[in-house]
């Protein structure tokens, strides 16, 4: 089928319903500079809509209207805060078709990973912060060195403030969902920066929320581009800054954040081991690879970009991938069938092939893919590696692109130890029909997730976050809600000693 972009162009428009404009407070408004910027189809390169680049003015009030709608915010029930995060699942759900499409043409994948994934997160993350947001509870504390009866000691979790959150290109829609429902479920409110690369459904999903009945300024968005994030990161105002992105960037943030003594939570990036024993099922196990490692043209933090394999199954395995991303339609993600999509920009595509280009220079062996497409957009062909050292680029260094490096290995020990020889630590998978190996695995791999006999599984009562480099605390889960809160403690004396 071939795609119509100035048709969608135009539909994106109608949309928006506010093109050129972005929603602070209870008005829709340009940047203050007049400034914008251009977001692009992945899929052609061509241009799909105008959006403003804030400045440090419009985060300045943006800030100053999520300040004052605080104040009102987090004294509404918490059942009224429940019933709004459910009115918005609700109203996300109405609306997903159209959102489905602001995604694919915004970030390239395919049409069903937009409508199958990405709302699906967005919509089962708010139901499910709306069953918490009347459990934000502390709890008594006797005190452990005076009599009983004498003292009363409790905690209490409040809401912190302000939240900036920054979100990145890859998911969109989830990403900004797993950031608004938590803080908004615990009372806070927010201002959020999307990705310059993809802003669309963020400017979409907010004006649905106040059509769900959210009040103005709690949810305030603010797009542009590095420079408009760092203002967020560096305002007073902000209580807390949560983040998706690369771990570079999570760095800097965390550098300056430490300004204002700023809280931060950081989800970065991460190089993840995915391991096949030789006694696991096979074809369940390659079906598994091909979806950790090409899933989202491999633009996702969690992939299993370093799949090990046990050395009697490697040929299998190797055999197995080749043949299934040979199956594999790769196109634009309106197109039917689509099943691998293109990268983000002209400027990724460059930087995932330049890793490939380097490895085969070293001598590394191109098992399959490792080249461009020949088409209009950023496409890249699924790829594996084989040969890498341990030491080398891609093994070591977050490609984020539909580029696995495959590993022998010989023993549990051995691909635990190459397993965790990593500075990044977010996810792992294992693929064994024995189970303690499987629970030896899970205990002593250096990740924030393990799946076992399965790839990829996401859920809004797991927590997600990593270790080491990938990152500092959790989303999702009850434990998303202590990201949100701060723990006061009261003292109260009741007695007489």
């Amino acid at each position: 089928m071939a795609v119509n972009v100035a048709e969608h162009a135009g539909r994106v428009a109608d949309i928006l319903g506010h093109p050129g404009k972005m929603p602070i407070g209870d008005e829709w408004v340009a940047a203050s500079s007049g400034a914008t910027l251009t977001t692009s189809d992945p899929g052609t390169g061509r241009a799909l809509a105008e959006v403003p680049l804030a400045g440090a003015e419009d985060v300045d009030r943006a800030v100053s209207e999520a300040r004052q709608a605080f104040t009102t915010w987090r004294r509404t029930a918490p059942l009224e805060r429940a019933a709004i995060l459910w009115r918005i699942a609700d109203t996300l759900e109405a609306h997903a078709d159209e959102l489905a499409l602001l995604e694919t043409l915004d970030t390239g994948k395919p049409l069903e990973h937009s409508r199958g994934y990405d709302l699906n997160s967005a919509i089962n993350e708010f139901r499910y912060m709306s069953g918490l947001a009347a459990r934000v509870n502390g709890r008594l504390s006797p005190l452990s060195t005076m009599p009983s009866g004498v003292f009363h000691s409790y905690t209490r979790l409040e809401p912190l403030g302000v939240i900036g959150a920054i979100t990145p290109w890859n998911f969109p829609l989830a990403n900004a969902s797993w950031k608004i429902a938590p803080a908004l479920a615990c009372g806070n409110t927010v201002v959020l920066k999307p990705s310059e690369e993809t802003p669309l459904t963020t400017i979409r999903a907010a004006e649905l929320m106040l059509q769900a009945g959210l009040p103005a300024g709690v949810v305030n968005v603010v797009t542009g581009d590095g420079s408009t994030g760092q203002a967020l990161v560096r305002h007073p105002g902000v209580n807390k800054i949560t983040f998706t992105g690369s771990t570079s960037t999570g760095q800097e943030i965390a550098r300056v954040a430490a300004e204002n003594m700023t809280r931060v939570s950081l989800e970065l990036g991460g190089k993840s081991p995915n391991v096949i024993f030789a006694d696991a099922d096979i074809e369940a196990a390659i079906l598994g690879a091909v979806g950790g490692g090409f899933w989202d043209s491999g633009e996702v933090c969690s992939s299993g970009s370093r799949l090990y394999v046990e050395r009697p199954a490697l040929d299998r395995v190797l055999e197995g991938l080749r043949k299934a991303t040979e199956a594999m339609p790769i196109g634009h993600g309106l197109e039917p069938d689509t099943a691998i999509g293109p990268l983000i920009s002209a400027r990724h595509l460059d930087r995932v092939s330049g890793y490939v280009e380097e490895a085969r220079g070293e001598g590394v062996e191109v098992a399959f893919g490792g080249e461009r497409l020949d088409r209009e957009g950023h496409f890249y062909r699924p790829t594996a590696l084989l040969g890498a050292s341990p030491d080398s680029k891609v093994i070591n260094e977050e490609i984020f692109g539909p580029v696995l490096t495959v590993v022998p290995f010989d023993d549990a020990t051995e691909v635990i130890d190459a397993a965790n020889a990593t500075s990044y630590g977010l996810a792992a998978g294992v693929w064994t029909s024995d189970i303690a190996k499987a629970h030896h695995f899970s205990e002593n791999v250096e990740a924030g997730v393990v799946w076992v006999n399965s790839y990829g599984v996401v859920d809004p009562t797991m927590p997600w976050g990593g270790l080491k480099k990938s990152g500092w605390g959790r989303e999702n889960g009850e434990q998303a809600l202590h990201e949100f809160t701060e723990a006061k403690a009261v003292c109260m004396q009741v007695g007489s000693l």
